[in-house]
């Protein structure tokens, strides 16, 4: 059965060329047809206004906010410019980056979705970037030449097919591969945001920042030193010793990047960080800053443009400090207020079992009887070592904004086990992908719900892929040479030798393939 959004059907043929075209869009030379000897006069008008700036562009405005006044829908006098150094609310609590809604709603529905969609693929700058072709959305304020990015986002929406069909009993299933970015992973969508931002401050207030600095499982030192690499500005990056992959490390040494390994976990990397950006002109990009948010809430925009503005009935995200949770949530949620789309879809938080404090809380709340009122509920936890190492974390930055997202749009917090996600990601390979294990988590989580019956066969799920699988190889060639303790290793295809010998070689075909000769 093909999906039941017919336009979006030729998009998986389109996919392995690199998918950076919308579902649905037809080829230049497929649209062309017979060459015409003229083009429609109201045709060249509306491509020249959505050129041209908007007349009230200069109305477009944002600002640093308390978390709690967006949670608690009011308004307060505590705000601050987003050219300000600051990561925390007067009362120490997060803050958000806030847009002038009204300003935007000046535009309706169909002309933002004629910019965004006439930006996509192009070589303008900066608009061919999938962050900051939403530029309005993003850093309304920002020039284009303060913009440090790498073209990042725009990247593939895969049509799963087999996996669906064959595994999971689905028609319907897709894999936004955010790993298909410069440094591999979705990082980079909300680095380019705040690594722009560092530039404009540095140029307005030389000498205020000296430095970014990250705490970091991988991915994010990755981005950062890639980012900062490119704009000449130091980086520097605290990383827990001996837990992430050689991949992830080497990317920031390459980059030029000053590399602290510690001896401690995740949380006490974000301690440690967190202390010296107090004491010194050391920037924080961690995603406690919420400019890296604002990058990484345009995935949300992209899979509903991918979707020709079709809202998907599910999507499934790997979580660890649980940011990017609540940047799907507000891609989506701004959608929806400014009327280019009518719902939002339910969001899926898929938690590692070794590194589940989000999980925890929504079974004890469950068990208390105080689903309400899942903030008082919830505990950290000492993460324990998961394959999933970006999501190893057990207090994360960010529970508040993902209790949010997901009490808003009716959400469902799901785990896997290390031979889940490990067995999981193998099978998806098996059908084509190259997962990192965090996808892995989330494509678990889905397989666990449809067993349960929650998502339907014909439900249109959208699982996220948050790193490419080639940064994480280490555990795949354990996982294939059968050497994890304690697992079966299910999908496990190891090489097989054979001896120079055609008979030999010969012999493990005919097995192989049930060869008659």
């Amino acid at each position: 059965a093909k999906p039941h959004a017919m336009q979006t059907i030729p998009s998986s043929s389109r996919q392995a060329a690199g998918g950076s075209r919308l579902v649905g869009q037809k080829s230049k030379s497929a649209m062309r047809g017979p060459v015409k000897a003229a083009v429609s006069s109201s045709d060249i008008r509306h491509q020249a206004h959505l050129r041209a700036p908007m007349d009230l562009a200069h109305t477009f405005n944002a600002k640093f906010v308390p978390f709690k006044d967006v949670e608690q829908k009011k308004v307060s006098d505590e705000s601050y410019s987003l050219d300000e150094v600051v990561y925390r609310a007067a009362d120490g609590n997060l803050l958000d980056v806030q847009h002038d809604m009204a300003a935007l709603a000046h535009y309706d529905a169909k002309h933002w979705k004629s910019v965004f969609d006439s930006r996509v693929g192009t070589t303008r700058w900066p608009f061919g970037s999938g962050v900051w072709s939403k530029k309005e959305w993003v850093l309304p304020g920002i020039s284009d030449d303060d913009i440090i990015s790498m073209f990042e986002g725009n990247s593939n929406l895969f049509w799963a097919e087999r996996l669906g069909r064959e595994h999971m009993g689905m028609s319907d299933l897709w894999v936004k591969q955010c790993g298909n970015s410069h440094t591999g992973s979705f990082k980079d969508l909300g680095m380019t945001v705040l690594v722009s931002q560092v530039n404009r401050i540095r140029k307005m207030k030389p000498g205020s920042i000296t430095a970014v600095g990250c705490a970091s499982t991988g991915d994010t030192s990755a981005a950062l030193s890639a980012y900062c690499a490119a704009a000449d500005i130091p980086s520097i990056v605290f990383l827990p010793a001996d837990k992430i992959s050689l991949a992830q490390l080497v990317q920031p040494i390459a980059n030029g990047a000053l590399v602290l390994s510690i001896d401690t976990d995740f949380d006490g990397c974000m301690k440690l960080i967190k202390q010296v950006t107090a004491e010194t002109p050391i920037y924080l990009a961690n995603s406690m800053n919420s400019l890296r948010l604002e990058g990484q809430k345009t995935a949300a925009i992209e899979i509903l443009q991918q979707f020709d503005w079709q809202v998907p009935d599910w999507v499934i995200i790997p979580g660890g400090n649980l940011g990017n949770v609540y940047a799907f949530y507000k891609g989506f949620k701004m959608c929806q207020e400014l009327g280019l789309v009518d719902k939002l879809p339910r969001l899926v938080v898929a938690q590692a079992a070794n590194a589940n404090p989000l999980y925890q809380t929504y079974q004890r709340a469950k068990q208390e009887g105080k689903e309400h009122q899942l903030a008082s509920v919830f505990q950290p936890m000492k993460a324990q070592t998961t394959f999933a190492s970006a999501i190893q974390i057990g207090d994360p930055v960010s529970i508040d904004r993902a209790i949010l997202a997901l009490q808003d749009c009716d959400g469902l917090v799901e785990e896997a086990t290390e031979e889940e996600l490990m067995d999981a990601a193998a099978r998806g390979d098996r059908t084509g992908m190259f997962n990192c294990p965090h996808t892995g988590v989330a494509l678990a989580a889905l397989s666990k719900l449809r067993d349960r019956g929650v998502i339907g066969p014909n439900d249109r799920t959208v699982v996220i892929s948050t790193a490419h699988g080639l940064k994480f190889t280490q555990s795949k060639v354990e996982y294939h040479a059968g050497k994890i303790p304690g697992f079966a290793s299910t999908y496990a295809n190891p090489p097989v030798i054979v001896k120079e010998d055609l008979g030999a070689v010969m012999d493990v075909l005919k097995s192989r393939f049930k060869l008659k000769m």
